[in-house]
């Protein structure tokens, strides 16, 4: 399976959307996403991330509803994301939308204010992420308001890309 799709299999879209690779996955190799802040004005980028960068900043969050991982789901869910995620289906699923912070780490380093971490919160998108991360994808478009982007680049971008989808990334189609 190629993991870059061909024209010829991709339905025709109204708006840009992003074309994510998943190598590890069955029955499709790619999902595609749309931005959630589509409209001129908006004060939201688009930041290619790292997927597992992401997720490991994501599991530091303690204040929002965290996932088990993909293999701990019940079969429902996991075949009700497989579906709603698969690329032949004509609505394309908006990328995931996120909010991030930096804060102290535990211990003496942090509490000095020497050593600081990442924590990504999820407004909308969690389970597809996660799913992706264990469908083989390895980078992500993610959304993001404008004010915060910078740091979510910082701490999870993709090396070599950026939020226009340069790079290997393949976006926005």
């Amino acid at each position: 399976m190629s993991s870059t799709p061909s024209p010829s299999v991709l339905p025709p879209a109204s708006e840009p959307f992003w074309v994510v690779p998943v190598p590890a996955h069955h029955p499709y190799d790619h999902v595609r996403f749309r931005r959630v802040f589509a409209t001129d004005g908006t004060r939201h980028e688009v930041v290619i991330v790292d997927l597992s960068k992401l997720l490991v900043c994501a599991d530091r969050d303690d204040t929002d509803y965290v996932l088990k991982p993909v293999d701990d789901w019940h079969s429902g869910k996991v075949r009700g994301i497989c579906e709603f995620l698969d690329p032949q289906n004509e609505r394309v699923p908006q990328m995931p939308y996120v909010t991030i912070a930096k804060r102290r780490v535990a211990g003496l380093a942090g509490w000095l204010g020497l050593a600081h971490e990442g924590v990504v919160a999820f407004r909308n998108g969690q389970h597809r992420a996660r799913y992706l991360a264990w469908a083989g994808a390895i980078w992500l478009p993610v959304e993001v308001h404008e004010r915060e982007a910078p740091l979510l680049r910082e701490l999870c971008g993709a090396v070599g890309m950026d939020g226009d989808g340069h790079g290997e990334a393949q976006g926005p189609q």
